[in-house]
């Protein structure tokens, strides 16, 4: 991004509700700076009843890219010209992008997620995986895991049990694989966690603000688990603070967002994203 922002700038930016809490705009902001590019990212806060609105606003507004965070990243898929293959497994659109008013939607978060466990050398083919969640996140992870042929657990809280059953439906259709589903509960939790190898928390839970709540009791970690939570604010969760204590292997969820956050940049940019320079941006605002 340069200082003065003209009638040339390209903007792109990213649409949900809440916005207040993402780091995307001073990440890609650096990015920008950091290649000389005349872009500028910005956060807008969209209201479910607003969707159809912004997104017809992106085509008039000539806005090159749009990241599309809670609660939008199925909705959207309905207002958009084409949906990526990968996307459309998923049924979640996180990354939008304007050809000359043609409207594509794709996900990021699925490389992203994949790109940040080989980061830490961990395959997960075959590999036993609890995943936490079954929301856009976990869609993602979701058709990841099946992808590499994992073996999938997807506990979910009991008013969105329908959540799990979709995705299991989903993955079934789309990979051939039968996955488990269950209730949130500390009883699942514990036969779940007792066969995993690899735990995943695609929640919310735990983020700013919301600190001290954990997705799972600290009574239930253990050291032969690796856990992977996809909340970066903060940088280090609780559910990670308490699994380090267990002596679990930990990713936080900034190796995540940094890496669907390049890959979505690159998309918008035609540039190689100067990943470095995004995650330590991130980092630093976060460890203030």
């Amino acid at each position: 991004m340069r200082d003065i922002i003209s009638g040339k700038t390209t903007i792109c930016g990213l649409i949900g509700d809440p916005v207040e809490h993402t780091m995307s705009p001073i990440m890609h902001n650096a990015a920008f700076k950091t290649l000389g590019l005349d872009y500028v990212y910005l956060p807008f806060k969209v209201k479910s009843l607003e969707l159809r609105k912004a997104v017809e606003g992106m085509r008039a507004l000539n806005i090159r890219g749009l990241n599309v965070t809670l609660p939008h990243k199925v909705s959207v898929m309905q207002f958009l010209d084409k949906i990526d293959p990968l996307a459309e497994k998923i049924g979640a659109v996180n990354t939008i992008v304007n050809d000359a008013g043609i409207l594509t939607g794709y996900n990021t978060d699925a490389h992203g997620f994949l790109q940040a466990l080989h980061d830490q050398d961990i395959e997960i083919g075959n590999k036993r995986v609890l995943l936490i969640g079954a929301g856009g996140v976990a869609r993602a992870i979701g058709c990841s895991l099946a992808q590499e042929k994992a073996q999938i657990n997807v506990l979910n809280r009991k008013q969105e049990l329908s959540w799990a059953e979709e995705l299991a439906h989903r993955l079934n259709h789309y990979y051939g694989i039968d996955i488990n589903i269950g209730e949130l509960t500390d009883e699942n939790l514990q036969k779940g966690i007792d066969d995993a190898e690899i735990l995943i928390n695609a929640t919310s839970i735990g983020m700013n603000p919301d600190i001290d709540h954990t997705p799972i009791p600290a009574n239930l970690l253990c050291a032969n688990l690796t856990i992977f939570d996809v909340v970066y604010n903060p940088l280090q969760t609780r559910l990670l603070r308490e699994a380090e204590m267990a002596g679990a292997r930990t990713i936080d969820g900034v190796k995540m967002l940094v890496w669907q956050g390049a890959i979505a940049f690159e998309k918008w940019t035609n540039q190689q994203a100067p990943l470095d320079i995004m995650r330590e941006t991130v980092k630093s605002l976060l460890a203030e």
